[in-house]
């Protein structure tokens, strides 16, 4: 398999046009009060089995990580290396302008200053001169009983506050367990966890660090971490889609 199989002519839609296609009032609304959204469908079948197949052809990734090693879980992903498959790099060229949107109201809404360009070729080229060169979209494998703890992907100090997983295995079919978890940590208050179930080829839009809340007093800040419950059989592969490129 070449990384050219992936290319979006093999698509019903292009990438622009299946992102185009969400609907984004209410996904921007699910963003603002959940830190999280689900986009329904966006892989086909076969376009998750290519992505999925890709794991084992070392040419394609610039870095392999066992979990287990650094504390970080169980299970293992590698690190895309550029060029990137066309439909994953489609995708994060479509999704970027929509989500920076969101990004900026968040910033504005927590008081911070930095806003980000309106297109991802502008962005990638601040992360480049901050010497974050290397590119983040990743592949996840996971085996039974392996799970992913909680984290954050910063990667550096720049770092785009969204981001984008996609399931590439058919629940109950290819695998059981595996969830998807989100949590969050409000101001003196215990921590929030949310569920996110999702089928083969939906994506989830999720917070990477810090969302704002509204509360009494204005908006505060509350800190996110997401991560993958217990696998209790079958494997699961998972795209991730980072906007920010990494030191």
């Amino acid at each position: 398999m070449t990384i050219h199989s992936l290319n979006t002519k093999r698509a019903s839609r292009s990438a622009e046009a299946r992102v185009e296609a969400q609907d984004w009032p209410a996904l921007v609304s699910e963003l603002n009060t959940q830190g999280c959204a689900v986009m329904p469908g966006l892989l086909s079948a076969e376009e998750c089995a290519e992505i999925a197949a890709l794991y084992p052809h070392e040419e394609h990734f610039r870095s392999h990580v066992i979990m287990a090693r650094h504390g970080f879980g169980k299970g293992e992903y590698r690190y895309f290396r550029y060029p990137l498959p066309d439909l994953i790099d489609g995708l994060r060229t479509a999704l970027y302008p929509r989500l920076a949107g969101v990004a900026n109201d968040w910033n504005e809404k927590m008081g911070a200053a930095l806003r980000y360009p309106a297109d991802h070729a502008a962005f990638l080229k601040r992360c480049h001169e901050e010497g974050q060169i290397k590119p983040t979209p990743l592949l996840l494998q996971y085996g039974p009983g392996d799970f992913n703890c909680l984290h954050q992907d910063l990667y550096g100090a720049l770092a785009f506050p969204l981001q984008v997983a996609i399931l590439l295995s058919e629940p109950g079919e290819d695998f059981t367990g595996g969830e998807f978890v989100l949590t969050e940590q409000r101001p003196r208050m215990q921590s929030r966890a949310e569920v996110v179930p999702l089928r083969r080829g939906d994506a989830v839009i999720f917070a990477v660090h810090n969302r704002p809340v509204e509360g009494s007093r204005g908006y505060y800040r509350v800190n996110l971490r997401h991560g993958v419950s217990r696998l209790r059989s079958g494997q699961r592969h998972t795209v991730g889609i980072i906007f920010h490129d990494a030191k």
